[in-house]
């Protein structure tokens, strides 16, 4: 019998309860055995609340405990890359949430890390492990749309916390980067690699993008757009909708699925409704996760597919006027 693939955490993040620690009590093969954070006394209380057995004082501790084969990095953007590094270096596994890293340059060199080391990065995009997304996947690529012409997405949210990390960008803040789901999707739903044509920001502050609207366009001469919001007027949508010359599938709540969705189509002049149903996302995200490491299991989102995610973030970022995250403002 296999033992339980140990994990620590890095930090005492709030995505961590949903995103692991409830996920591991669920999922056979998996158990959060140790976390530190930048106060030892936060990450004491935080322990002892998630029923994580360990405290260490510092994350270089984590990485250096010998039980510990898997680290999971939920640390604002800016330390993504700089921490996966270090955890690779230790000889450990990354769960690694998204967005990858600040840039694609950073991404690229993450990759190769990951490559030499021959051990399991995946990022964080839970969605892509639910049936949802390869549902939209199939019907779009498998030609029941007919010749797709054009690919919106849509993730909206209000988060008026103006000093939210999130909006912070010496941590790679931006909607953008929270937001980054919408450009994942679109590579997913797309034809080929998207190109930026426009994208315009509405900013919290000058470096800061609180919305981010987008056009793109693919080698095939389809197109693409995006909205992005963490304060605008969109206050809620997740949506994504696919336009071909024999009909159109719309998609309601691609991000957490488990709680509702709803993938209408309309087809040479016949219109379904579906629920894709299927366990939480971050269920999913933990079983091939701990797959990938038992035994070489599949990685829907390998650091190869991060550098192209953050490349087309890094174009947003151009066409819109602004820094790219992870240099100087």
């Amino acid at each position: 019998m296999t033992a339980d693939l140990r994990i620590g955490v890095l930090g005492a993040a709030r995505i961590t309860p949903m995103a692991l620690v409830r996920p591991a009590t669920r999922v056979p093969g998996a158990v959060v055995a140790a976390v530190a954070a930048r106060d030892p006394r936060r990450a004491a209380a935080y322990a002892k609340k998630h029923g994580i057995e360990t405290v260490h004082q510092t994350y270089d501790d984590v990485l250096a405990d010998d039980s510990i084969e898997a680290i999971y990095n939920p640390l604002p953007n800016a330390l993504h890359a700089e921490w996966t590094l270090k955890a690779l270096d230790a000889g450990k596994h990354v769960l690694c949430e998204k967005p990858f890293t600040s840039n694609e340059a950073e991404a690229t060199v993450v990759a190769d890390a990951a490559k030499k080391s021959g051990l399991v990065v995946m990022e964080a995009y839970h969605y892509r492990y639910h049936p949802l997304a390869e549902r939209m996947r199939t019907i779009v690529h498998g030609g029941q749309l007919g010749e797709v012409k054009h690919v919106s997405v849509s993730m909206c949210f209000p988060l008026p916390k103006f000093s939210d990390i999130r909006y912070n960008y010496a941590l790679g803040g931006g909607t953008s980067m929270d937001c980054c789901y919408a450009v994942h999707v679109l590579r997913l739903l797309g034809a080929g690699e998207p190109a930026v044509a426009s994208a315009t920001a509405l900013l919290r502050t000058p470096d800061v993008d609180r919305a981010m609207s987008a056009k793109y366009t693919f080698a095939d001469g389809s197109t693409g757009s995006t909205t992005t919001s963490m304060w605008s007027r969109n206050l809620l949508r997740f949506s994504a909708t696919a336009v071909g010359t024999r009909g159109t599938m719309n998609v309601l709540n691609f991000i957490a699925p488990q709680f509702y969705n709803r993938l209408t189509l309309r087809v040479d002049g016949r219109k379904t409704s579906e629920r894709v149903r299927g366990p939480a996302t971050y269920d999913l995200q933990l079983k091939a996760f701990i797959s990938a490491a038992r035994e070489g299991g599949p990685v829907l989102t390998p650091p190869e597919d991060a550098i192209l995610t953050m490349r087309v973030i890094d174009d947003l970022y151009r066409k819109a006027g602004l820094p790219l995250r992870g240099q100087p403002a």
